[in-house]
C-alpha cells in the first residue's frame, strides 16, 4: 500500500505541475504580460478551466 501512495503524490504532484504550466503558457500567449503568466501559474487549474469556459 505504501507504493500505491507513493505513486498516487507522484502522479498528483505532476499534475499539478503541468496545470501550472499550462496556464502559464496560455496566459502569457493571450495577455502578453509575465506578470499575468506568473499569477495564473499560481491559480493553476483554476484558470485553465476559467479560460476554456470564457473562451
Amino acid at each position: 500500500m505504501g507504493e500505491a501512495n507513493k505513486s498516487a503524490g507522484k502522479a498528483a504532484k505532476e499534475g499539478i505541475t503541468f496545470g501550472c504550466a499550462l496556464a502559464m503558457v496560455i496566459s502569457f500567449t493571450t495577455w502578453k504580460s509575465v506578470g499575468w503568466a506568473i499569477f495564473h501559474g499560481i491559480c493553476s487549474w483554476g484558470y485553465v478551466i476559467y479560460y476554456i469556459i470564457r473562451y
